[in-house]
């Protein structure tokens, strides 16, 4: 659709970019609202957004405006927000020792849209044309019905609020300091300036790596099918053991879990430097890629929602969304131009730097948690 509306395909890109964007710029907003008003509200209204979001690309197609593409796509982004935010509302109400895995099951179930939505395509296309839609939208009517059965869920099962009910249950301390912003919290709180960086730096290596396969594959004269098996196995790995890593982090501690996370992203990193060539080792990369990806971010994402005090998380989370989804973009936009200047195997090598930053701070937190270890 972008590069039919632009009328170049130099312009397909930003349809990724937009969505990302959006999930970035929609992170802070939804999370004070979850501070102000619960989880209930945030989560409802975000959905509603991204299901308007959908309409307007519809509309854009209608109306044949490239710019109200790219202005819904950017609404749209407002469901991924919603879905990295439905992780942390899971750990809201979650009994000691319990944290990681509850906020693994709610990543685990991306498992079941990860899968589905792109097999969506074709159908879209067939409900589509009976609904009179232009050609290329008709998947997005099923986006608009997905963000509204999203927000009914919202709306009918958080009842009561996750949030609210937990920040009710506190007995009130009149000497407690006020609730700070994120950025605030960063300065303050090395344990979660840590948390954070881990899940976004994580975050940029995956899709650094990820986004570059396929173009990888197709340029060595592999087919359609072996490039989707690969993604597919990839995407497998981010989610379906995602139940596995949340355990780990309850029972061993989050910490230990990113560094097995970050060993197998050096693991895969390396094999796509000095095996590049093969489909074998691209595909064995690709998933210990996804896997080394998930136990990182499942373990930090539950250092996050552990390093503050309840009134402080919502406003920490919002502020790890944001870097989440801008490291990506990054990792994403300086992916390409790494692949054409060095190659495949050089791209593997030089996100190794990204890895090295996360193991090194990781060494640092022993001393570092210990004066935190006292938070609730």
């Amino acid at each position: 659709m972008a590069s039919q509306l632009s009328g170049s395909n130099a312009w397909s890109g930003m349809a990724a970019t937009m969505s990302t964007l959006g999930a970035a710029f929609a992170a802070v907003p939804l999370a004070r609202l979850a501070r102000a008003r619960g989880r209930r509200m945030s989560l409802s209204l975000g959905a509603l957004i991204a299901g308007a979001g959908a309409v307007t690309a519809i509309t854009s197609a209608a109306l044949g405006l490239f710019p109200l593409l790219l202005l819904g796509l950017m609404f749209l982004g407002a469901g991924s927000a919603v879905n990295l935010q439905a992780r942390f509302a899971a750990t809201d109400l979650s009994l000691p020792g319990s944290g990681g895995r509850d906020l693994s099951i709610v990543v685990w179930s991306t498992t079941i849209g990860a899968v589905l939505g792109p097999n969506l395509f074709d159908p879209g296309e067939s409900v589509g044309a009976s609904l009179g839609l232009p050609p290329l939208t008709g998947a997005f009517a099923f986006s608009v019905a997905a963000q509204l059965a999203a927000a009914v869920v919202y709306a009918a099962g958080l009842r009561p609020d996750p949030l609210l009910t937990a920040m009710s249950a506190r007995v009130p301390d009149l000497a407690a300091p006020r609730p700070q912003s994120g950025l605030q919290i960063l300065n303050t709180t090395p344990r979660a300036r840590y948390a954070v960086a881990a899940v976004a730096l994580s975050h940029a290596t995956m899709v650094a790596l990820m986004s570059m396969t396929p173009v990888h594959l197709r340029d060595h004269g592999a087919s359609l099918t072996v490039v989707g098996l690969t993604i597919s196995l990839h995407i497998a790995g981010m989610y379906a053991l995602s139940p596995v890593f949340g355990w780990m982090s309850d029972k061993v501690g989050p910490l230990r879990t990113i560094l097995v996370g970050q060993g197998m992203l050096l693991v895969s990193l390396v094999l796509a430097g000095v095996a590049a060539d093969s489909r074998s080792a691209v595909t064995t990369s690709l998933i210990l890629l996804g896997l080394g990806w998930s136990a990182s971010v499942v373990a930090g994402s539950a250092l996050v929602a552990e390093s503050v005090q309840l009134q402080d998380r919502p406003a920490l989370q919002g502020i790890s969304d944001l870097g989440m989804n801008a490291a990506g973009a990054a990792g994403g936009a300086l992916a390409g131009p790494v692949l054409a200047a060095a190659g495949y195997s050089g791209l593997g090598f030089i996100s190794l730097a990204l890895v090295a930053i996360v193991i090194i701070w990781s060494a640092l937190q022993p001393r570092q948690s210990t004066r935190n270890q006292e938070l609730p």
